[in-house]
């Protein structure tokens, strides 16, 4: 008798929300096809992932620098948190990179903290950003002056 009690006490069990479950999977997945188009400088994909808007066009734009300034990119971009506000989603992310050029035998580390502002339920499109993002690395050390910061926004 007690070892059924224990076995019906472990048995799976189902998704409370499984709607706001399905709504998180698919931010994660948005996530990891942004690093994924980033990291194989693919711009079609890239460009896919973003909500048409001066911000996210400046965004593009410094990522394509990086594709034609960068032979290999490799990014970790890790979920911190993420805040749902009906169709806005604010998902927090630590980051850290490898940026190599062609000619140049060192590699360029970067690190960071920032947020991806991402919209939609069943679509997700990223349609803003805050803080440190790797995007535009290239534009970060132009001089050695420079501070190394996102570029102006």
């Amino acid at each position: 008798m007690l070892l059924v009690a224990v076995s019906v006490g472990c048995s799976a069990k189902e998704a409370r929300y499984p709607a706001d479950y399905a709504r998180y999977q698919r931010i994660d997945k948005a996530v990891e096809a942004l690093s994924k188009a980033y990291v194989k400088k693919d711009a079609s994909a890239f460009h896919a992932l973003l909500l048409p808007s001066d911000r996210t066009d400046k965004m593009e734009a410094w990522a394509i620098k990086d594709f034609d300034t960068f032979q290999d990119i490799t990014l970790d971009l890790a979920i911190e948190r993420i805040v749902i506000d009906g169709d806005q989603i604010d998902v927090f992310v630590h980051w850290h990179g490898l940026w190599k050029r062609e000619q140049e035998e060192t590699e360029q580390r970067e690190r960071g903290h920032g947020m991806l502002r991402w919209m939609g339920v069943q679509s997700i499109l990223l349609a803003g950003y805050d803080g440190d993002i790797p995007f535009g690395i290239s534009l970060r050390h132009k001089d050695s002056s420079a501070p190394s910061s996102v570029p102006s926004r």
